[in-house]
């Protein structure tokens, strides 16, 4: 019958060690915390502008066009996609679609004192019907054909002089802010709302930025997306609203994945060599143990196996030490210019179940790797020369 070391004498071993293991574990945990918080940037990132958008609105833009800023719809584009068949109804009949203007402006940082573009966009209260996300939280929504304006939540916490009654100066024109909406973890907290016509006005741009509209069921989108690409009137391109502002983290996210990972990589060289310090010790502390455990009857697969379990152990409580950590990066937001659109976005982190299980799975594939070594070395000692060390 082949025996097995018990876990409590692995266990044991590391309790024994404690500030060996406390050292080791927090190097790990470090790694750990980098790796879980880059993901979870990441996550936030991609989630707050998949959220901006419903999979049953549209918004087209000018084909070639990556953002709503770069875009431009003349007024007989715009004539012809309100012609378009499955735009939903409003209870008053009204067709739901909304034509905007985008425009960027620089406020100032308040905890940095430096300006930052911002986003601006001229809509209507067709706009804000088709975001039902939008919540007003203090005032209320701008008058049509008014120079009033409403600052999204986000934008309002991390820039100075829109708090409610301000006047804003802008393209050579005093905007009164009139209201304070919450549109939840968005990319919409972090914009600036008015009327598009006097957006239009007051940015002298005869052309829209983009149209957004309502499908009667978000199954017609393939049927729509057809008549449009059909039309030789049109240059332009569309896409459903969580799609489109998905696309917008692409050049972020992959940014801020690869430098994360790169620095990940980095600290888990010393981490693993750390862990293998460590192993390598122990394994020389407790020769004469390994050979008594060998003279009782264990075999090397069981040294082995319990050296590399103790050394997984170790990263295994790293692990849970940095992804504790990281979890609590959650109750902060993040401020910073989405490089695509040149924009300031507000962002949270988030801790996903997919995330959690990949930094613990990393976690044990540094203590595997710190492990390996020591423990083929501790499972390779002779017995007799073992025994005779004690």
């Amino acid at each position: 019958m082949i025996q097995r070391i018990p876990f409590n004498y692995i266990w044991r071993n590391l309790v024994t060690r404690r500030l060996t293991t406390v050292l080791t574990a927090g190097g790990m945990g470090l790694v750990v915390f980098v790796f879980a918080t880059v993901l979870m940037l990441e996550a936030g990132l991609k989630a707050t502008l998949v959220d901006t958008g419903r999979s049953d609105n549209v918004v087209v833009i000018r084909a070639g066009s990556e953002t709503e800023i770069q875009s431009a719809l003349e007024q007989d584009q715009v004539a012809a996609l309100e012609t378009l068949p499955h735009i939903a109804t409003d209870n008053a009949g009204r067709a739901m679609i909304a034509k905007e203007c985008v425009v960027l402006y620089s406020l100032v940082k308040k905890s940095t004192g430096i300006p930052s573009n911002v986003t601006i966009r001229g809509s209507s209260a067709q706009g804000i019907a088709l975001r039902p996300q939008i919540k007003l939280i203090a005032g209320r929504i701008f008058r049509p054909d008014s120079n009033e304006i409403v600052v999204g939540a986000g934008l309002a916490k991390n820039f100075a002089g829109v708090e409610l009654g301000q006047t804003l100066s802008f393209a050579r024109r005093d905007w009164l802010v009139v209201g304070i909406f919450d549109a939840g973890k968005t990319a919409f907290s972090s914009e600036i709302w008015g009327d598009v016509a006097q957006m239009k006005q007051a940015f002298r741009r005869p052309i829209y930025s983009s149209l957004a509209f309502r499908l009667d069921s978000g199954a017609n989108f393939d049927a729509v997306h057809t008549l449009i690409m059909a039309d030789k009137r049109l240059t332009v391109e569309a896409k459903r609203e969580n799609q489109f502002y998905a696309d917008q983290s692409k050049f972020l996210a992959t940014f801020i994945r690869i430098l994360g990972m790169t620095l990940s990589i980095i600290f888990s060289i010393g981490a693993i060599i750390g862990a293998m310090i460590t192993m390598y010790a122990a394994v020389a502390s407790r020769t004469a143990e390994i050979g008594t455990l060998r003279a009782i009857g264990f075999h090397r697969r069981n040294i082995l196996i319990a050296f590399l379990a103790e050394s997984m152990l170790l990263a295994l409580l790293g692990g849970l030490a940095g992804l504790g950590c990281a979890s609590l990066m959650q109750t902060l937001s993040v401020s910073t210019m989405n490089w695509q659109t040149f924009a300031e976005l507000a962002f949270s982190f988030r801790l996903t179940p997919q995330i959690a299980v990949s930094s613990l799975a990393f976690s044990l594939g540094m203590g595997f790797l710190g492990g390996v070594l020591p423990a083929w070395r501790a499972a390779r000692l002779n017995i007799v020369e073992a025994v005779r060390s004690a």
